[in-house]
């Protein structure tokens, strides 16, 4: 009998929705078999934007948002199961995280909260199939950041025989810090938390510059030079110079955040190719600086996300990160496409559930202890 799981991610980005038929083995080795891309509903995308900050009737707006995600998700679903030639009965369980608009753990009571907006009772409805969802909640009830939660995917799926980093690079970057697989206690060991921004800024200045959604292999920034004023602003920002267990959204990283530092860096006015220029060695400064203050060890740099697709990105990361013992690769030569990844990550969490695993590390968010992730909507 395999252990068919489908794995469900719509990032930071919001462009679009990936889903993948995994198939996890009883000691939690995910082989991807199938990974589907439906692209985000331009209108459900502006209410997601909207949503990402205080609005006028927000609550209800948000549950009508979180139907129609369940929808899109179920519509994934159906195209997985049809390229697979499978039905639902032979799928265990759907792992969906949903989509954040709130992440702020630790703040205002001191225990915080995190918003993934979804109806898991709508998905596990249509497509008759267990949904587990809700995966940051409860290490944020012990005390944790609730983020991020792959490097325990990672460490099962990634570790080699160095010191290796998997820096996944969506909307937000984080990395995954892994020791040697040889190492005794290496699970306990694993670190990892949010670098800062990713893909995030750069995707929205675009899009209001020129009306497109990503700046293909950073093409557009390549024709721009860096603005140092508003590089230093930008990097001044106290979450850079804070230590881990952390995590960040777009509840920090917002077009806002980034118009009062073109302000105070007098920058306003720039060209705006400078500008992306100057996000994307965000991007690149953030990752290169976190590695060399956590993981100077680092010899090895894998990445993920639709960001690794970032030619301009990945070439100046490399250029501010010459400790690596040989250039950056994706994951795609361990088997999984970068693209892939997270919502691979998704499957195994849904498999943890069911197996009853805990899938958080404390090492890593901040927890009291290890736990049990996830809800469970059955079919």
């Amino acid at each position: 009998m395999k252990n068919y799981y489908i794995g469900i991610m719509s990032g930071t980005s919001l462009d679009g929705i990936d889903a993948v038929l995994a198939d996890v083995s009883d000691e939690g080795h995910v082989k991807v078999l199938f990974h589907t891309e439906l692209p985000m509903d331009e209108s459900l995308r502006k209410s997601y934007f909207l949503l990402q900050k205080p609005s006028e009737n927000e609550l209800h707006l948000e549950a009508l948002a979180a139907n129609q995600l369940a929808l899109h998700y179920s519509l994934a679903v159906e195209k997985t199961l049809k390229i697979a030639n499978l039905s639902s009965t032979e799928i265990k369980a759907i792992g969906a995280h949903g989509q954040t608009i709130r992440h702020q753990p630790g703040l205002h009571d001191g225990l915080g909260y995190t918003k993934q907006s979804l109806n898991p009772a709508v998905l596990a409805e249509k497509t008759q199939i267990d949904v587990i969802a809700d995966f940051r909640s409860r290490d944020i009830a012990a005390g944790g950041q609730g983020a991020p939660l792959v490097p325990a995917f990672h460490w099962s799926q990634f570790a080699q025989t160095k010191a290796t980093a998997i820096l996944n690079i969506g909307g937000i970057s984080n990395f995954s810090l892994l020791p040697s697989k040889e190492s005794p206690n290496g699970n306990d060991l694993v670190s990892g938390f949010d670098c800062g921004p990713g893909n995030c800024l750069m995707d929205s200045w675009i899009h209001e510059c020129l009306d497109k959604t990503y700046d293909h292999d950073g093409n557009w920034a390549s024709t721009g030079k860096v603005i140092q004023p508003l590089l230093e602003s930008l990097l001044s920002d106290p979450y850079f110079q804070k230590a881990p267990p952390k995590s960040t959204g777009r509840d920090l990283f917002n077009p806002e955040w980034l118009d009062q530092h073109l302000d105070r860096s007098h920058s306003k006015n720039a060209k705006p190719e400078d500008i992306q220029a100057s996000l994307l060695m965000l991007t690149a400064q953030s990752i290169a600086d976190s590695l060399k203050a956590h993981a100077p060890q680092t010899k090895e740099l894998i990445v993920c996300g639709g960001g690794s697709k970032n030619k301009q990105l990945i070439q100046t990361i490399e250029k501010l990160c010459p400790f690596l013992d040989s250039p950056i690769q994706t994951t795609a030569g361990f088997g999984i496409d970068p693209q892939a990844v997270e919502a691979a990550a998704f499957a195994w969490l849904a498999w943890a559930h069911k197996v009853k695993q805990p899938a958080n590390l404390p090492a890593v968010t901040g927890a009291r202890g290890l736990r049990i992730l996830g809800a469970h909507y059955p079919a």
